[in-house]
């Protein structure tokens, strides 16, 4: 049940709102056979536009796509879907609701000959937006979004958003060729960083546990970058919370992608967080960085552990990752200490010939002669190294 807050001042008279309801309603029994929506119009890029709100039943009739096929982008006025991500739009929202969590869908963008619909302006910007039953909004920007909330109201699940409304940018446009420029305009936001994304992201499964392992690890304290793409060496960063949450997935997992949804937050990070200060504190390579806090550690000690140590990349973290899902008890939330303490006692620098040939290959020409060092990300290297470290450490069956 949606609810409004009734402390908020309310200087409206019960006449004058009772004046306003006839006046309105004269127009939508003046066009009950079309659709029509309260908006606001306003005028942005020299364009007059509308703003309205569409509940979940009428999207189906009201919207239309017209993706791009084949090799000719003029064949639409909008991109191909890309598969899967309108179901990843509807999981998400059956997810929130089914647990009675809010959620939300962004502004869908659409335009419309203004010819074919019909606008009352009434004063201050508001309007009337009335459509005719024949008339379809094309999507300019939201084809997923559509897609998703077309699927939900049309299925089983449609009791979840049945009484949602979803709001509409209306370009009133009917020149094709400028809505293709429109659509390529809205699509050069830059896309956000996964750090970022896992920062701000829901406080459960493997975000909330990167999250609690950030404030409770001394080795990730004040040195992950919470924000960009990359950590900053000249700012005294190490990781960033993607590099973490993906090795917090391949601990309890053995798998990077792995949301951990239905995992105890509280239980899991502090488990892994009392198992990670153990190791980091007793690995020789990682000692100093970690028991020194960020205001006494020197941009050159940043740099130095990054370039001859294997841990402070991320590849480094997700072979730990792998290796410490084999020392794990889900049952008890524990990690095997003396396995835990065996790792600790490897070599984790990029000389050490653990790594030769896998995850560390020695540049012929190196930039910096005294970095020789290249590291490799496939995913067939983090296997190999991760199989050499359990042979020698006796763990293969």
């Amino acid at each position: 049940m949606h609810s409004i807050n009734q402390d908020s001042a309310d200087t409206i008279s019960s006449e004058i709102k009772a004046k306003f309801s006839s006046f309105i309603e004269s127009f939508f029994s003046k066009h009950y056979r079309e659709r029509c929506y309260l908006g606001l119009v306003f005028w942005q890029g020299k364009r007059r536009m509308l703003q309205i709100n569409v509940p979940a039943g009428d999207f189906s009739g009201l919207l239309q796509a017209k993706p791009s096929s084949g090799n000719d982008p003029d064949s639409g006025k909008n991109r191909p879907e890309v598969k899967g991500h309108a179901e990843d739009i509807k999981q998400y929202i059956i997810g929130c609701a089914n647990k009675d969590k809010p959620w939300i869908v962004g502004t869908l963008t659409a335009n419309v000959d203004p010819d074919d619909i019909e606008i009352h302006e009434f004063a201050r910007g508001m309007c009337l937006v009335v459509i005719p039953r024949g008339v379809k909004l094309d999507i300019t920007d939201g084809q997923h979004r559509k897609r998703a909330i077309h699927e939900l109201i049309e299925g089983i699940d449609s009791k979840l958003i049945a009484n949602d409304d979803f709001p509409i940018t209306l370009i009133l446009e009917g020149d094709k060729r400028q809505c293709q420029i429109d659509f390529r305009d809205m699509a050069q936001t830059k896309q956000l960083d996964k750090s970022l994304l896992v920062s701000f992201g829901e406080y459960e499964g493997h975000i909330g546990i990167t999250k609690e392992l950030i404030d409770r690890v001394s080795m990730f304290q004040d040195k992950t970058e919470k924000v960009k793409a990359s950590p900053s060496v000249k700012h005294k960063l190490i990781y960033t919370t993607n590099y973490i949450a993906r090795f917090v997935s391949c601990t309890f997992t053995n798998n990077t992608e792995n949301e951990l949804k239905d995992y105890n937050v509280e239980q899991t990070s502090e488990s892994l967080a009392y198992c990670l200060n153990k190791f980091f504190m007793k690995c020789e390579n990682t000692r100093y960085i970690s028991q020194k806090p960020i205001n006494e550690l020197t941009v050159d000690d940043i740099k130095e552990f990054k370039e001859n140590g294997v841990l402070g990349v991320s590849v480094g973290l997700e072979i730990l990752g792998r290796l410490l899902y084999s020392t794990y008890s889900p049952e008890y939330y524990k990690f095997d200490e003396e396995k835990v303490n065996q790792l600790a006692q490897l070599d984790w620098s990029r000389k050490n010939d653990l790594w030769a040939n896998n995850i560390v290959r020695r540049d012929p020409n190196p930039k910096n002669p005294n970095n020789p060092y290249k590291i490799s990300f496939s995913a067939g290297a983090i296997a190999t190294a991760v199989d050499i470290i359990k042979i020698k450490l006796g763990w293969m069956s």
